[in-house]
């Protein structure tokens, strides 16, 4: 579920539990966890919502300092329903974190990531991605995602989106500007 940078810190220290959204059908689930750039959240609660039904503590709830300033942001997409979001921040470590920092990685762990690999490989229509990417990486940390697409005449969406699958791997980590290997990553591309 996507917050921009101003309710980040609200996310953060748990003051924001409320978002509302105009969908033509809800894009978040009850019961799942979200990223977002204040932590990751689980999801409560999606149900509609009528637009002169939203309080004046749900606005405080989503950020906003009274019910017309929420007015003013979900105004748009009329034709949409309007949905509110309850949720709760989570204060245990991200599963995907913790991946990456594994680097007790043992021959049926590289057979795995092995596995994984090739399966994104044959799935892609670019050909065979994923070991090149690895060390395109390894050989520039922290090279703008635009840049290290460029290099291997990708777009940098699509490229972007295969760097995430890497991720959800525990192979790579983002960077404020790029990207790395993880300590997971960097013992699995010595191994190969």
């Amino acid at each position: 579920m996507r917050f921009t940078k101003p309710f980040w810190a609200g996310i953060e220290d748990g003051s924001i539990t409320v978002a509302f959204r105009r969908w033509a059908r809800p894009t978040v689930v009850e019961g799942r966890t979200y990223r977002t750039g204040g932590g990751r959240i689980e999801i409560d609660s999606v149900s509609r919502i009528e637009l002169s039904k939203i309080t004046k503590a749900d606005a405080l709830r989503a950020g906003y300092r009274d019910r017309s300033e929420i007015l003013e942001n979900v105004q748009s997409g009329e034709d949409r329903e309007l949905y509110r979001v309850s949720f709760h921040r989570l204060d245990e470590p991200d599963p995907r974190d913790q991946l990456a920092n594994d680097d007790d990685l043992g021959v049926e762990d590289i057979q795995e990531i092995d596995r994984r690999l090739d399966r994104y490989d044959a799935a892609s229509s670019w050909g065979a991605w994923t070991r090149a990417t690895l060390q395109l990486i390894a050989d520039h940390p922290a090279r703008r995602a635009p840049d290290l697409a460029e290099m291997v005449g990708r777009e940098t969406k699509p490229f972007k989106l295969d760097v995430r699958k890497l991720k959800n791997l525990g192979l790579t980590r983002s960077l404020r500007v790029g990207y790395e290997l993880s300590p997971r990553g960097k013992k699995y591309h010595r191994s190969v």
